[in-house]
């Protein structure tokens, strides 16, 4: 019932605001279709048998059983990514059972999306988003008909370009910069830079969320209702050492009458860390004269760790990226004061 409540919201914020997504007519014709069926919602997606000839359920119908069987509990953009992919699909080669997509139709969808202009890697993400609605549904409902859309050929380095991580003498100079400065903006691009923690992490945190009166000072990284975490492991205590601590220590001392650290970017239901990096990417730039962003911080943070040959599981702690490797999953992983001891080096 959890994920069907979900999927009407989600719906419902599709119809209402969403009027430039892919394929929006065939995904409204999907949430009508997803309102109309009689069946329990978990089991709407169900072998159709004729005779001895089991049928594939619909673009449409797959999609849905994707989201409700897979994106329960997930982030809003692995439903948004899945809706924005079969979008494309449809404005590239129409809406069917999943059956009758042919190698033709892949190949139709990768040039369709080339001649939009996509990145390779915007390519990536959304024909794998494909193969996993159809990969899920061939294994939920046994279906016998393969996956055209696997091993589509096309440049994965169009238009890619690599973010510039931010060296440690600018990191050093900015912050200084930052403290001149004093307010809000400043303390998150401060808390960000040695926290190595995400912009949306940092941004959406509660003041209650930040941790001074204990043996190691820590920010808490955990899910709210204005703002989810990307992946599980992202859930996660990070250390404040040098001007990130700095940065606690101003924001607590300020009183706001709001609940949140930074109510700038909080002032509507979501946390809005779009509007944040826009910001303070402009700011970044005029002080550096380079194409600096935010999110160079973080990946100068393993960088600067690299540098102290700080363990990369360590690092992966710290930053909430997923370690490869089955024994990664056991165990409580560092403590903190593991985490904060690798941290002071590269701020020492």
């Amino acid at each position: 019932m959890m994920a069907a409540a979900k999927l009407d919201e989600y719906w419902s914020h599709l119809r209402l605001s969403q009027t430039d997504l892919p394929g929006r007519k065939f995904l409204l014709q999907a949430q009508e279709a997803y309102q109309r069926a009689s069946a329990p919602r978990h089991k709407i997606v169900q072998e159709k048998e004729t005779g001895s000839k089991i049928v594939s359920p619909s673009l449409a119908e797959a999609l849905i059983h994707y989201i409700a069987q897979k994106g329960a509990g997930r982030v809003d953009t692995f439903r948004r990514a899945a809706e924005r992919a079969c979008g494309y699909l449809v404005d590239a080669a129409g809406g069917k059972p999943l059956s009758d997509y042919t190698r033709a139709d892949a190949l139709a969808l990768r040039d369709y999306l080339v001649a939009k202009g996509l990145s390779g890697s915007s390519i990536t993400r959304i024909l794998g988003s494909i193969r996993a609605v159809i990969n899920f549904n061939i294994g939920e409902l046994a279906l016998s008909h393969g996956n055209p859309f696997v091993s589509v050929y096309y440049d994965r380095s169009r238009g890619v370009t690599k973010r510039a991580t931010i060296p440690a003498d600018v990191i050093r100079n900015l912050q200084g910069k930052c403290k001149s400065v004093n307010d809000e903006k400043r303390w998150l691009i401060v808390m960000v830079s040695d926290s190595g923690a995400r912009l949306g992490e940092v941004a959406g945190l509660l003041r209650g969320d930040i941790v001074l009166n204990a043996q190691v000072p820590h920010i808490m990284i955990r899910p709210h209702p204005w703002r989810s975490l990307k992946t599980k492991g992202s859930e996660r205590r990070v250390p404040l050492v040098g001007a990130a601590l700095w940065a606690a220590e101003s924001i607590l001392a300020q009183e706001t009458g709001s609940e949140f650290a930074f109510p700038l970017y909080n002032k509507s239901p979501s946390t809005n860390a779009n509007s944040a990096s826009g910001a303070l990417n402009k700011w970044l730039k005029v002080q550096t004269g380079e194409d600096y962003t935010i999110h160079g911080f973080r990946h100068a943070m393993r960088d600067r760790l690299r540098a102290v040959e700080c363990p990369s599981d360590v690092v992966d702690q710290i930053g909430g990226w997923i370690t490869e490797g089955v024994g990664q999953g056991y165990g409580e992983g560092y403590s903190i004061d593991v985490m904060a001891k690798w941290l002071r080096k590269i701020v020492s």
